[in-house]
């Protein structure tokens, strides 16, 4: 079973609506037990990232979400500030992050973005695979997802880097350690390109 992680932020009924939609069954819920018995996690988020973290860590689940992806190596996949709360922390807060995946997140470069290239970076974008990965298995060709973010992931080890996209200068886009998966973009919004990914993320791991 799939658990989408409810802590009070995050577009979970488009996520369980789009899973429904490609035929796999997802719960949403609060409920350590429910957290304790799924076979993957999905660690949603929208908005600012102090405020994804303070409700994260209200509430209570820390425990049991450490227990799971740390030790019994459950599969979990953050997707736009759910990825960013797999790091260490973000310039637009001072709360830290679940430290998952060495890095920190940071802001776009104004002064290295073309005139005319507005924060934050909305809409559809290309990526391309910094390494292989089960996510991509049978990926339409020329994958592109539905981004709107302000920040994007600094990661400490390059070999965490999952894809790249391009906004202005090139970024990470999503990151990869073992049972650790996150994404900057928005797979519920990214029609065939998102729908396949979550389709691989629960066939696949």
């Amino acid at each position: 079973m799939v658990t989408i992680i409810d802590y009070g932020v995050g577009n979970l009924a488009s996520i369980k609506n789009i899973l429904k939609k490609i035929g796999h069954e997802a719960v949403i819920s609060a409920q350590e037990g429910a957290i304790a018995c799924a076979d993957k996690l999905i660690l949603p988020g929208v908005g600012a990232f102090d405020t994804c973290a303070q409700k994260l860590t209200e509430s209570g689940l820390l425990p049991i979400l450490n227990k799971k992806v740390l030790e019994e190596k459950a599969p979990v996949l953050g997707i736009c500030v759910g990825m960013q709360l797999l790091t260490e922390g973000s310039e637009e807060g001072v709360l830290p992050g679940l430290g998952w995946i060495k890095g920190k997140i940071v802001k776009f470069k104004k002064e290295q973005l073309p005139e005319g290239l507005k924060i934050p970076h909305m809409g559809w974008t290309d990526v391309k695979l910094s390494k292989p990965s089960r996510l991509f298995d049978n990926m339409y060709k020329d994958p592109r997802f539905y981004f709107v973010h302000s920040y994007h992931p600094q990661l400490t080890h390059a070999e965490d880097a999952l894809v790249e996209a391009t906004y202005g200068y090139t970024f990470a886009a999503g990151m990869e350690r073992d049972n650790i998966m996150g994404v900057q973009f928005h797979p519920e919004k990214s029609h065939k390109y998102g729908m396949k990914l979550l389709d691989n993320f629960v066939n696949n791991y």
